[in-house]
């Protein structure tokens, strides 16, 4: 199952800073089963906002070059409060360093101005193709996909992309 945790991205820096929000709903599926009674969001899915946040600003420094950018480490997480359904996620990220494979980023998360997480994030960036030459047609669908949600969340309109 696959959660999109990125609703709109706010702003962008290339190659430096991202920062975007999630609007959490009480709609959400996975409240239904973490704390029933007191429905939060998990804060694995607070780290995954953030993964997916950051993987926005390297897929536009690299050019949409790599299919898949996934989380390779993540450290120094500090959960700070909770963001209950109503609430407004704003994740911010600041490049560390955006390289080929790997990139690293610091990130935190707020509702308003309460700081809700911070943490430091690792992504490795690849394509299905390095791995199996078979596979450069799903990379080409993968990054044409992800051009669509990039349209749809903001981003194109913010770097003054022309549409297509």
């Amino acid at each position: 199952m696959r959660f999109q945790l990125v609703d709109r991205i706010l702003s962008i820096t290339p190659g430096r800073r991202i920062v975007t929000a999630k609007a959490l709903s009480l709609a959400e599926e996975y409240l239904a089963d973490h704390f029933p009674a007191f429905p939060v969001l998990p804060g694995v899915l607070m780290i995954e906002a953030m993964v997916q946040s950051a993987a926005w600003l390297v897929r536009v420094q690299q050019n949409f070059a790599k299919s898949i950018v996934v989380l390779s480490a993540v450290r120094n997480v500090r959960p700070a409060n909770f963001v209950k359904p109503g609430d407004t996620l704003r994740c911010e990220l600041d490049a560390i360093e955006i390289a080929d494979a790997l990139a690293k980023f610091k990130g935190s998360g707020f509702v308003g101005e309460e700081p809700v997480l911070s943490g430091r994030l690792e992504l490795s960036c690849f394509n299905l193709a390095e791995r199996d030459k078979r596979l450069a047609a799903a990379d080409a669908a993968i990054v044409a996909d992800l051009k669509r949600q990039f349209r749809l969340i903001g981003g194109a309109e913010l770097l003054g992309w022309p549409e297509s």
